[in-house]
């Protein structure tokens, strides 16, 4: 059995967006806890083929879930770094 204890608190600030974006996908797959979901998409997100690194420098407002009016970051419910337009 593996050992459930947890010693270490993450706290995040999310967006309405991104709280119901978050509560959405947990509710839709029965996940027990908001907490249960983020470590579950956490883990997805780590296993995923093709995740990059974030750059040097990066901020934390830098990255989201959900769109913004700027219309930067992870509309399509993906987590990625937010860009300013340019693809390389």
């Amino acid at each position: 059995m593996s050992d459930l204890t947890r010693g270490e608190r993450l706290q995040i600030m999310l967006t309405q967006d991104e709280l119901k974006a978050l509560d959405d996908w947990r509710f839709a797959r029965r996940m027990p806890s908001r907490a249960s979901a983020v470590r579950e998409l956490l883990k997805r997100g780590l296993a995923a083929e093709g995740f990059l690194n974030a750059d040097q420098g990066s901020k934390s407002q830098d990255f989201g879930v959900t769109g913004s009016s700027d219309s930067s970051g992870g509309g399509n419910g993906v987590l990625k770094p937010k860009t300013d337009g340019a693809e390389g």
